[in-house]
C-alpha cells in the first residue's frame, strides 16, 4: 500500500510534534529513528523488519555505552515507522554514536537518526565534523542526488531493497548458527549423562573432555551459519537441492572439528543433524514443528539407500550387516527420536518444573530406549549392550526423570563397559535446538520476498 504525498507530510507534521512534547517532558535531548525510504510505498514485511533491526541495534549501542533509555515509543503507519527515544547523555554524544551505527555498513546507511537537543535544534553531522552521507548509487553527497533527482525512485527502492534483504539473510543465518552452538554445548553441559563427556567427567572417552567439545562447538559456528544460508538461498528449489549443497560444507566441517580437537572426533554427528537442521529452518518462512520436520524428511529422501555397499563408517557397517539404519534412518523418518521422543520429555519435564538439565538427561535416556544408536552398539557385545539398556528401561519405568543419584550410577555402568551414547547425545543436541527454536519462531522466521513494482 501507498501513502499520499499528503499522509507523508502529515506524518512529518506529527513527527515533530511528538518530538517536541517529549523534550519537553523529559528535559532531555532525543533520538528520533526512522528509515531513508524514498517513494510512496513506505511499508512492508522486510521494510518493517529493516526498522526492527535498526532499533534493536540502537538500542544495544546505547545500553553498551552505559546511557539509559529513559523513554521509548514506537509509531507505525503507512508513511512508515518512527522511533523516539529519550536518552540521559548529551546530545552531541549521542550524535556521534547515530553517526557511528549509520557509517557502520551499508545496511546503517539505510537508517536516518535525527538528534534533537534540549532546545528543540538538531545536532548535526557538520556541528561533530562528520562526513555528509553518501548516495546509495553513486557514493557522491547523497543531499546532492536528492536534490537533483539524479536517481529514479524505482532505481533507490531496488538498491534498498538488496541491501536489506543481504542484512536479513545474513542476521537469520547467524542466529541460527548461534543457536545450533547454544544447543552443541547444551548437550555436553548436561550433567550426569552416562558414558558421555559432562561437566563431571568424560564418561568411556579418553580422548576428549569438556574443553575438546567447547573448542570443537566454537569452530563450527561458520559451518552451522553456512547451512542456513544455504537454506535460504535454495528455498525455492527442491528439497533434495538443499541436501546436496551441504555435503562439501559438511565435510569442511569435519575437517574444521578435527583441527580444533587434535584429530578428536566430536561431532561428527551433530554436524550432520544440525546442519540438516540449520538448513530446514533456513528453508521456511514461517517455522512450525510439524512444518519443520517434514522439511528434513523432504531434504533427506532416499539417504539410507546410499550406503549401498560402502562400508566407510561404523553406520554403514552396521547397515550392511544388520540393517541398523542409524541416523541415516532417522534424518529419512523426520528425526522421530527428536519429535516424538526427545521433545515431549523436554517439554513435560520443564512443565513441571525440572530443569533442561534435569528434562535433557531424562530426554536422552529415552532417546537411546527408542532408537538404534550405532555410537552405543559397536563398543561391546550385543549381550551386554541388550542388558544395560534394560536397566535403563527399568529406571526410567521407575522413575521418568532420575535423580542425580541414580545417573550417577547408570555412569558408573556405562564406563565400565566402555558403554556411550555419542549417537543419542547428538540426537539430544538436536532436541535442544528445536526446543530453541519453536519457543522464539519470530526470531528465526524468514520473510517472503517482494518484488518492487
Amino acid at each position: 500500500m501507498e501513502a499520499t504525498l499528503q499522509q507523508i507530510l502529515d506524518a512529518r507534521e506529527h513527527r515533530a510534534r511528538i518530538q517536541r512534547q517529549l523534550i519537553a517532558a523529559f528535559q532531555k535531548p532525543l533520538i528520533c529513528f526512522t528509515l531513508n525510504i524514498p517513494g510512496p510505498r513506505k511499508t512492508s514485511d522486510l521494510i518493517r523488519w529493516g526498522f526492527s533491526h535498526g532499533l534493536s541495534l540502537l538500542k544495544d549501542l546505547l545500553s553498551s555505552s552505559h546511557i539509559p533509555i529513559l523513554s521509548c515509543s514506537e509509531e507505525h503507519g503507512i508513511a512508515g515507522s518512527t522511533a523516539y527515544l529519550i536518552a540521559d547523555a548529551p546530545a552531541h554524544t549521542l550524535k556521534g554514536l547515530c553517526m557511528a551505527l549509520e557509517d557502520r555498513d551499508e545496511f546503517g546507511r539505510l537508517l536516518d537518526l535525527d538528534v534533537l537537543d534540549t532546545d528543540f535544534q538538531k545536532c548535526t553531522r557538520e556541528t561533530l565534523g562528520g562526513m555528509a552521507r553518501k548516495c546509495l548509487l553513486c557514493q557522491g553527497p547523497a543531499v546532492l542526488c536528492g536534490r537533483s533527482r539524479a536517481h529514479s525512485v524505482y532505481q533507490l527502492q531496488q538498491a534498498i531493497q538488496k541491501i536489506l534483504w543481504e542484512k536479513h539473510r545474513a542476521v537469520r543465518a547467524q542466529r541460527l548458527g548461534q543457536l545450533a552452538v547454544k544447543s552443541l554445548l547444551q548437550e555436553v553441559l548436561t550433567t550426569p549423562k552416562p558414558g558421555l563427556v559432562d561437566r563431571n567427567n568424560s564418561g568411556s572417552h579418553e580422548d576428549m573432555d569438556l574443553d575438546t567439545f567447547a573448542n570443537s562447538s566454537a569452530a563450527l559456528f561458520p559451518y552451522f551459519t553456512r547451512c542456513a544460508a544455504i537454506g535460504m538461498e535454495t528455498a525455492k528449489d527442491a528439497p533434495r537441492v538443499t541436501f546436496s549443497r551441504l555435503r562439501l560444507e559438511g565435510m569442511l566441517a569435519e575437517q574444521a572439528m578435527y583441527e580444533a580437537t587434535g584429530g578428536v572426533n566430536t561431532h561428527k554427528g551433530g554436524i550432520f543433524i544440525l546442519g540438516i537442521f540449520c538448513a530446514a529452518a533456513g528453508r521456511l518462512q514461517e517455522i512450525t514443528e510439524d512444518g519443520f520436520f517434514e522439511v528434513c524428511k523432504a531434504m533427506t529422501l532416499g539417504l539410507t539407500k546410499e550406503c549401498g555397499d560402502n562400508t566407510a563408517t561404523i553406520g554403514q557397517r552396521l547397515y550392511r550387516a544388520c540393517g541398523i539404519t542409524g541416523i541415516r534412518g532417522q534424518a529419512e523418518a523426520g528425526f522421530p527420536a527428536v519429535q516424538e521422543t526427545a521433545l515431549p520429555v523436554l517439554r513435560t519435564g520443564l512443565s513441571q518444573g525440572l530443569s533442561l538439565n534435569r528434562a535433557g538427561a531424562a530426554a536422552l535416556l529415552q532417546i537411546l530406549l527408542q532408537t538404534q544408536d550405532t555410537s552405543f552398539l559397536h563398543r561391546a557385545s550385543p549381550e551386554i549392550c541388550r542388558t544395560v539398556t534394560e536397566q535403563v528401561r527399568v529406571l526410567l519405568e521407575k522413575d521418568p526423570y532420575p535423580d542425580e543419584a541414580d545417573l550417577l550410577a547408570l555412569d558408573t555402568l556405562f564406563i565400565r563397559h566402555r558403554l556411550s551414547p555419542g549417537g543419542c547425545a547428538d540426537l539430544l543436541a538436536g532436541a535442544c535446538f528445536v526446543h530453541f527454536l519453536l519457543i522464539d519462531t519470530d526470531r528465526f522466521s524468514g520473510i517472503m520476498e517482494e518484488e518492487i513494482q
